[in-house]
């Protein structure tokens, strides 16, 4: 019996040696660890390939068992390696399907069924990208419309790890329960809203099949997403990869820490032999790291390694992303942050800098506070919608501006987010001749007692609109621009006139003679903020100044 006992104890040890090391299990899911041939959870029938694009299809086999896989015609091979994990690369295909994919090994097939191939998104950030179909304005509605057989489903249903896994795990906290399925009313009902209208908007302009890759999480920060990849690359996140690095296995310090406890691992197994056969008995083993010590499993990479990792390297056409309120008081931390998860993301996936567009966060009532009455407030939001605005200078980006679609909570408008998300890469990637954003500050001239303002973007021209709901913006003919501020030296902020000048906007005050700044929406809930240009898109808030306050 005690011989029994220390070869149980024995293996509950290389148990915990395979948790301690990320690379041994990511290479082994738990189902048939290295053994049978067996495929990540992202890789099933009714799943979207994206097209124009080298197709990484990988999984695990038995030691040296050839894999084959075969679709539309098109065959690789590889051979598992010495940890059982193989990975072949399909060459380019074209949009369309269904196809079916077959992937062999020594004594198994896995018959993939109904595999499209089209544009494939990854839908990603906190709650209001979570915020399912059934849960917004017009939802009944929307919900028994959607039915897109060619627009397919994959959410991520795992959640934090303290460790990359390769694969989401079929047990326990967070087990997976992911499987492609294409759009119904049953299906798209439970999926995020805004990829939903994302995806269907893309589908309707490209006429292609479109894979939307769900991974999303209430109050959810930025760098619980962010790979040691990307954290180690933006020398102002020194402080947090320095956290990072007493633990992962992308740093000497955290290799040596691992070793340390692997050490620690075999004297504990030592010493629990000698108890055992003395039938003593011992202390548990010791903890690398006590993850759930920390509030909300608040540590950097979690929910990377958790929800975002075992989808690399599936190949993507890009990301959308949604999130920013949890960091909205960390100023321009926040743009580095964002720098480092793109950075990140992008050097993961290895397929070049992939396009990633985002939301900037919507005009926002504050809990148990009344709209602010004082011009350019800047109270709530306002600082991080600036922090977005400065990202669109990482290459690649995009930026939709939702100031006019909020209030209090989550806003339940997504259809307007999801479409202007979608005009980025209709324009930007798909080569669609249309306006894909509203107007951007460019620059500003002191006229006298006036501040004339330029901006970009400004389609067919400015106007003053008016926004209902979910319906299209519509233009106020001799509307007065509201929401616009200016101050003089002194840096007192008045309400001022805005009129349109041809391309441009200009605005005075008689209670600022001689004006040096102007501030536009600059507040957490700019009560009326009404400049567009004429394709119904609204102007990002800005400022002129570079004041504190």
């Amino acid at each position: 019996m005690v011989k029994k006992t220390v070869s149980i104890r024995l293996a509950v040890l290389a148990a915990f040696l395979l948790i301690l090391n990320p690379a041994s299990r990511a290479a082994q899911p738990e189902k048939n660890p290295g053994r049978e041939l067996h495929l990540p959870a992202v890789i099933g029938s009714h799943m979207v390939l994206q097209r124009d694009k080298p197709l990484p299809i990988w999984g695990w086999a038995g030691v040296g068992e050839e894999v084959i896989v075969e679709i539309a015609g098109n065959q690789a091979k590889a051979k598992a390696d010495d940890d059982g994990s193989w990975q072949v690369k399909l060459p380019e295909m074209t949009a369309g399907g269904p196809h079916k994919m077959t992937v062999s090994g020594k004594k198994k097939t896995i018959t993939l069924e109904n595999v499209m191939v089209g544009e494939v998104w990854l839908c990603s950030g906190q709650s209001n990208m979570k915020m399912a179909l059934n849960n917004i304005t017009n939802s009944k509605q929307e919900c028994e419309a959607a039915n897109y057989p060619s627009i397919r489903m994959l959410t991520v249903s795992s959640g934090y790890q303290p460790f990359p896994v390769r694969d989401y795990p079929a047990k326990g906290h967070g087990a997976a329960k992911m499987k492609w399925a294409p759009c119904s009313p049953q299906v798209a009902c439970g999926f995020s809203a805004v990829g939903y209208f994302f995806g269907r908007e893309l589908h309707r302009e490209l006429k292609v099949p479109i894979g939307l890759i769900g991974s999303y999480e209430n109050n959810s920060a930025i760098e619980w997403w962010t790979p040691a990849e990307g954290l180690q690359s933006v020398p102002e996140l020194k402080a947090i990869w320095d956290r990072v690095a007493a633990w992962t296995l992308k740093s000497e310090a955290g290799k040596k820490a691992h070793a340390a406890y692997i050490a620690s691992m075999k004297r504990w197994a030592a010493s629990e032999e000698t108890a055992l056969g003395r039938g003593a008995y011992r202390l548990p083993p010791p903890t690398f790291r006590d993850f759930s010590s920390q509030p909300g499993y608040a540590a950097p990479m979690l929910f990377y390694n958790g929800k975002i990792h075992p989808l690399v390297p599936y190949a993507i056409r890009g990301v959308i992303w949604y999130q920013g309120e949890r960091g909205h008081k960390e100023g321009d931390i926040y743009f580095h942050k964002m720098k480092a998860l793109i950075q990140g993301w992008r050097r993961v996936w290895d397929q070049g800098d992939f396009p990633f567009y985002y939301v900037q966060l919507p005009n926002f009532t504050l809990p148990r506070k009344p709209a602010s009455k004082e011009p350019a407030a800047g109270e709530g939001y306002t600082i991080q919608r600036e922090v977005q605005k400065k990202a669109l200078a990482i290459p690649n980006t995009g930026m939709a501006v939702t100031i006019d679609v909020g209030g209090p909570g989550h806003p339940r408008n997504k259809q307007d987010v999801g479409k202007r998300l979608a005009l980025w890469p209709l324009a930007k990637v798909y080569g669609k001749k249309i306006v894909f954003s509203g107007p951007l500050y460019k620059g500003h001239k002191i006229e006298g007692g006036k501040v004339r303002i330029s901006f970009d973007h400004m389609g067919s021209g400015l106007m003053a609109g008016s926004k209902k709901g979910i319906e299209h913006v519509k233009e106020v003919p001799g509307g007065k621009l509201a929401q616009f501020a200016t101050a003089g030296a002194d840096k007192k902020w008045h309400w001022a006139e805005a009129v349109i000048e041809g391309n441009d906007v200009v605005v005075s005050s008689s209670d600022v003679p001689v004006p040096v700044a102007v501030r536009y929406a600059w507040d957490s809930d700019p009560k009326g903020a009404n400049l567009y240009n004429k394709e119904g898109l609204p102007a990002s808030p800005f400022r002129t100044d570079t004041w504190e306050k």
